[in-house]
């Protein structure tokens, strides 16, 4: 499994500022049905549902949220970059910038695990975060994730 495999060119994208975990997940709803069809709503949802669990911030400015979507037929991801950071709750308290979500089905299977272990182990990367941070244009977003290609899930 590769990043390309689940990460869409039309689910990148690079936005000046958000003004709370709420409207981040609200963005991310929407860019999930303009790049993959699935419903805004349902999606938002999955998202907050599982961020009440426990915040998904993993460290280094990233972030991970990720949720189980029903009618979802294979794992998608949504890159987005943010210009100003953002207060995420995370690990080490530092605000997030960069985010990536991961949407899988409803169903059993460890897809959703393998995927998550793919993104988590790309995004330690601090030559590749800074590549990221270096960047707003979507489509060297997306190259610069696809181009980690050696990155291998567990």
């Amino acid at each position: 499994m590769h990043i390309s495999d689940i990460l869409s060119p039309a689910a990148v994208r690079s936005q000046a500022q958000v003004s709370s975990k709420k409207r981040l997940f609200h963005d991310l709803a929407d860019m999930a049905a303009a790049a993959y069809g699935v419903d805004a709503a349902r999606t938002l949802d999955a998202l907050q549902e599982r961020e009440s669990l426990g915040a998904t911030g993993v460290g280094h400015g990233v972030a991970l949220p990720h949720a189980r979507i029903p009618g979802l037929e294979r794992v998608a991801g949504l890159f987005l970059r943010l210009d100003k950071a953002m207060d995420f709750d995370a690990v080490d308290r530092q605000p997030v910038d960069l985010v990536f979500a991961l949407l899988a089905p409803d169903s059993p299977g460890v897809e959703h695990l393998k995927a998550l272990a793919l993104v988590s182990r790309t995004l330690r990367d601090a030559d590749l975060r800074a590549k990221l941070r270096a960047n707003d244009d979507p489509v060297a977003l997306h190259a610069v994730l696809a181009a980690a290609q050696d990155v291998k899930a567990a």
